[in-house]
């Protein structure tokens, strides 16, 4: 899939119009600041921040309270909107997350960010940027025709989960369609699970599952074939292997039904449990594990001049950034799975709080003479 998903359910719907607020209006609402120009479709800020997930709002709020002026450009679509709750988020266990982006937003508000509900199409410098100038600005033109003028960037744009295209996988995805064992493995702990091979890391994949699970099925897919460690680990942990390709998935009452491609006419599973053994035969499972290719929503970073890097793992991209968030381009920082594919909720807000603080020491420094 090219975009993150989000389910239509009234609750996701609901969060989703929350989030973006009234759609009757001529330009989105955006709390006017004494920096502004008196032109209404120009917001003048210090700080940009692009993406309001909890990365970015984390940013903003860390900004904000240090009495920094913030404009957050974001247009209310998160990566985990499919996921009915969200996990190990401490005080919030379970909690929507769309409700838990839209709490966010509102202490962001209170603190006197500015919110533009639209998306960044284009983005460039102001001023020019040499290593020997800390003088970087620039400007951010979005869909919805509002400009911002801002110091610094922050890039909280995320990631994309690229699924595998097999017909039918998406429609599961984030309820019974599944990659992190510690976001949603509990919910399906118990239960038959079979796993897609991806990359060599799904072996991986298959080991955490088993955990929660002694109904565990790897189903190789793409992935290469197991090296002696990996089929002496899928064996030692009961772990029935299927050399096959998925064909198709079909989501009914009793579970979801996986339609399977034998790689060889004598394939047969190996391990605890009895699986599909001929060729284009069904196998049903109660949840499936896939490893998506985790694509780094990169494109302004790279019209801004940086350059995206390939996971070691071969399993997504990201924008380089050291561990305080700045990148490569001077004034331009990443936070959580812009700069890092496997930042969970918590994480991701972490990587704003140091990023907003990092910033806003930048800035103190600067205006220090040397």
């Amino acid at each position: 899939m090219s975009d993150p998903l989000v389910t239509d359910t009234p609750q996701n719907q609901q969060h989703l119009q929350n989030l973006k607020g009234p759609q009757n209006q001529q330009h989105p609402q955006v709390q006017q600041n004494p920096h502004d120009r008196q032109d209404p479709n120009t917001l003048i800020a210090e700080v940009a921040v692009i993406g309001g997930g909890a990365g970015g709002l984390a940013a903003s709020i860390v900004l904000a309270r240090s009495l920094r002026s913030v404009v957050v450009i974001d247009a209310g679509s998160p990566r985990n909107a499919p996921s009915a709750h969200a996990h190990n988020v401490l005080g919030q266990e379970g909690i929507n997350p769309l409700e838990l982006v839209a709490k966010g937003r509102r202490e962001a508000e209170e603190y006197g960010v500015r919110f533009v509900d639209a998306t960044v199409v284009s983005a460039e410098h102001t001023q020019q940027v040499t290593q020997e100038s800390e003088a970087v600005g620039f400007i951010l033109e979005t869909s919805f025709g509002v400009s911002i003028e801002a110091k610094r960037v922050v890039i909280a744009t995320g990631l994309t989960d690229v699924l595998p295209d097999i017909p039918g996988l998406s429609d599961g995805w984030g309820e019974t369609v599944i990659h992190c064992p510690y976001c949603h493995g509990y919910e399906v702990r118990g239960e038959r699970i079979g796993v897609i091979g991806t990359t060599a890391m799904s072996y991986h994949q298959a080991m955490l599952f088993s955990q929660l699970s002694d109904r565990v099925t790897f189903i190789r897919h793409d992935a290469p074939e197991p090296d002696e460690a990996q089929t002496r680990m899928l064996e030692s942990l009961g772990i029935t292997y299927v050399d096959a390709a998925v064909e198709a998935v079909v989501r009914t009452d009793s579970g979801t039904d996986v339609t399977l491609r034998s790689h060889t006419s004598s394939a047969a599973p190996r391990g605890n449990e009895a699986g599909a053994t001929a060729e284009n035969e069904t196998m049903t499972v109660g949840a499936l594990a896939v490893g998506p290719y985790f694509r780094a929503n990169s494109e302004i970073y790279e019209q801004l001049g940086g350059t995206v890097a390939d996971h070691p793992s071969g399993m997504g991209s990201s924008i380089p950034a050291e561990a305080t968030g700045a990148t490569d381009v001077p004034g331009v920082w990443a936070v959580g799975n812009s700069a890092d594919i496997s930042a969970m909720v918590v994480a991701s807000a972490t990587s704003g709080v140091l990023v907003g603080a990092q910033i806003n020491a930048e800035f103190i420094m600067s205006s220090v003479p040397s």
